[in-house]
């Protein structure tokens, strides 16, 4: 069998299009992103406690990463742990650690916990506000004595690490509903960046562009930059699209689209499909239905993308839940209430969305006292 041989300046080129990027790569040409980043800078060394803010899908593992690189610490670890992914039950012991028969089923030698393996380096706690209460507790402990007692240990053990949180979720709001412990707050918000949402970013274009050539490393040796590889209808249209799911979307969308491309450029035909639909929930018009019912086997397609949120539950007072709300009822009703549909352009899985529904107190469609029309539609 032959063998294939790759060149090294291919293998470079590959290398570099799969690593993080640097914390002045990240910021490109956006006023919001610059501003962050000098003040990430001036933050990271000073062994004082980050809290990452933003929507889902704005960069927020990223920014850490990318925080850690630029720190005295970066040839230490990084270790990140997703507090909303770890079961309740082995929460503790994935965190703590635990010593040699400190449970049945327990590894021979014991385990470290995250803590402890990021001793030296940084701990990244990804969507710190779903962390079960009674492990807050703990935690606040280890960041105060700075000091880990794994289960079944007899002696604590000292660790130094450097804590970046990360959330999408309102943690003073948690905290006012008794969810979130108000001196552990205080504790991992010494110093707080908030991630712009991909909408009110300046630098889409530029974000486009650099998105196209890590996607093809082997034109131009991974820095085609030139536009005339998206058409420009096509480019136009990502330019005005929401992006609901942040920069996790966009990239999403940008893979999808290099895959399927038939030709040396990016058509329109090329775009995924919610960003080929005309509907756009910001113009929506309301619909006053008082006629008899229409069957579901109706035209129903051409009526019910134009009802906005609006016209089916009511619109939230403002604020960062509000808009989180709206935000949420808009991808539904643009996606006619297809939960599969909603949670892709919203950039979590299904059982986020789901969970996301019970948080904000959106009842599912089915549930709704509503014209038969879109009843039976939705059903």
């Amino acid at each position: 069998m032959p063998t294939q041989t790759v060149d090294l300046a291919t293998a470079r080129r590959y290398v570099n299009s799969a690593r993080y990027r640097s914390l002045d790569e990240l910021c490109g040409g956006d006023p919001q992103m610059q501003d962050l980043v000098a003040r990430g800078k001036r933050l990271i060394d000073k062994n004082i406690p980050i809290l990452i803010l933003g929507e889902t899908g704005t960069g927020k593992e990223y920014l850490s990463r990318a925080l850690h690189a630029y720190s005295e610490r970066r040839a230490a670890n990084w270790v990140a742990v997703n507090c909303a992914s770890i079961p309740e039950s082995l929460a503790e012991s994935e965190l703590f650690g635990y010593c040699k028969g400190a449970f049945s089923g327990a590894l021979p030698g014991g385990m470290k916990g995250k803590v402890q393996q990021a001793d030296g380096g940084t701990l990244f706690l990804d969507e710190i506000g779903d962390m079960p209460f009674s492990l807050q507790t703990r935690l606040l402990r280890v960041l105060s004595e700075r000091e880990v007692i794994p289960l079944g240990a007899a002696h604590p053990v000292p660790v130094d690490v450097h804590l970046i949180c990360a959330t999408h979720q309102d943690l003073k709001t948690l905290v006012a509903q008794g969810r979130f412990r108000e001196d552990l707050y205080y504790r991992i918000a010494g110093g707080v960046l908030r991630l712009p949402s991909l909408r009110t970013r300046a630098d889409k274009r530029e974000l486009i562009m650099q998105m196209i050539a890590d996607e093809m490393p082997d034109r131009d040796g991974g820095n085609y930059v030139d536009e005339r590889i998206i058409a420009p209808q096509a480019l136009q249209q990502m330019l005005d699209y929401p992006w609901p799911g942040n920069l996790r979307q966009m990239h999403a969308v940008i893979r999808y689209c290099c895959a399927v491309m038939n030709g040396d450029r990016i058509e329109t035909s090329d775009l995924p499909e919610e960003l080929m639909e005309t509907f756009a929930p910001s113009a929506s018009l309301s619909i006053h239905y008082e006629g008899p019912a229409i069957s579901p086997a109706s035209n129903v397609r051409s009526i019910v993308p134009q009802a906005g949120a609006a016209d089916i539950l009511p619109r939230p007072s403002g604020g960062p839940l509000g808009d989180e709300r709206t935000r949420v009822i808009d991808a539904l009703v643009g996606s006619r209430w297809n939960i599969s549909a909603a949670s892709r352009q919203l950039g979590m899985c299904r059982a986020s969305l789901y969970r996301k529904l019970r948080q904000l107190d959106i009842p599912h469609v089915r549930d709704q006292a509503m014209p038969p029309y879109l009843a039976s539609y939705a059903a």
